[in-house]
């Protein structure tokens, strides 16, 4: 459990085309496409903006 193999990929694939249509699947990849970029740049930004620990004796 936890694998998905080539059916049930596509059986997702058929009931997402179903439930959005063939229109609407373009805009969901790009506001998907877009999250991700965004969460990827502000986890970036965090690091940078964190203070690096030195250490000092």
């Amino acid at each position: 459990m936890g694998k998905f193999g080539p059916t049930e990929i596509i059986l997702i694939l058929a009931v997402v085309l179903l439930f959005f249509g063939g229109k609407k699947i373009p805009e969901l990849m790009k506001g998907l496409g877009r999250g991700v970029k965004e969460f990827k740049d502000a986890s970036k930004g965090e690091n940078q903006d964190a203070p690096e620990k030195s250490e000092t004796k």
